[in-house]
């Protein structure tokens, strides 16, 4: 595993964190960019390679993404995690407010892609890895703006996974339900069949398995890691 290479991006904390931390644990080169400079210290502790920056920067991703291919001469895998888009009720968002969702949730995977995936293409190799939301397919009034870009996301996976797979370059989406990454709320958690959060090292697992060898036929999914609390079958 010492020669496999793996880009986190919105690293610096959280699930973005766990996944570098685990994958790094699991013998990756890792590359992490954060907006605190967390990531850089993350990177440092394994070896790696940490930019401070912005997922919304294609600037910022060509760095890291650039930094990592002449330093180890490959990208393996990419996980996209994200920031905090707005927050409030549906029809009080403004103009400014949908565009900076839509950045946050969606535009910060199809940046990252469009650059990684030369790369993969010409190592006939790669997953690609979206930490979305539960609430990509069951839309939750708490999250409405990240439930519409990570509906969207959905479909940009499909459409991808599609396209690519026959290069052997794989992307899937994870869904994460309530982690605690997040201060625990009890209206919350009653919505939870098993009655707890989640947490960042169960979603970590699930990204590292995802970019293994054993996902190998695996591709354009959207895997629930939620406790149970999506509804549907």
């Amino acid at each position: 595993m010492s020669d496999k290479v793996a880009i986190i991006t919105a690293g610096g904390s959280g699930m973005g964190a766990a996944a570098a931390r685990k994958l790094a644990e699991n013998g990756y080169k890792i590359a992490v960019l954060s907006s605190s400079g967390k990531g850089e210290a993350l990177a440092k502790t394994y070896d790696g390679i940490g930019v401070t920056g912005s997922n919304q920067s294609n600037d910022d991703l060509q760095k890291l993404i650039d930094s990592a291919h002449q330093k180890w001469g490959r990208v393996d895998v990419l996980v996209n995690s994200a920031g905090h888009g707005p927050r409030g009720s549906l029809l009080d968002f403004s103009d400014e407010n949908w565009h900076r969702g839509m950045d946050v949730y969606l535009m910060n995977v199809v940046r990252s892609v469009r650059l990684v995936t030369p790369i993969m293409q010409a190592q006939k190799s790669g997953s690609i890895i979206n930490i979305s939301t539960f609430a990509a397919f069951e839309p939750d009034a708490a999250f409405p703006v990240s439930s519409v870009f990570r509906a969207g996301l959905a479909s940009y996976t499909k459409l991808f996974a599609d396209k690519y797979a026959a290069e052997n370059i794989r992307m899937n989406n994870i869904l994460p339900g309530f982690i605690d990454s997040l201060p625990e709320k009890q209206e919350f958690k009653d919505r939870i069949p098993m009655q707890r959060y989640g947490t960042e090292q169960e979603i970590a697992e699930t990204i590292a398995f995802l970019a293994s060898d054993g996902a190998g036929y695996i591709t354009g999914q959207n895997i629930r890691v939620d406790g149970g609390i999506t509804r549907s079958v």
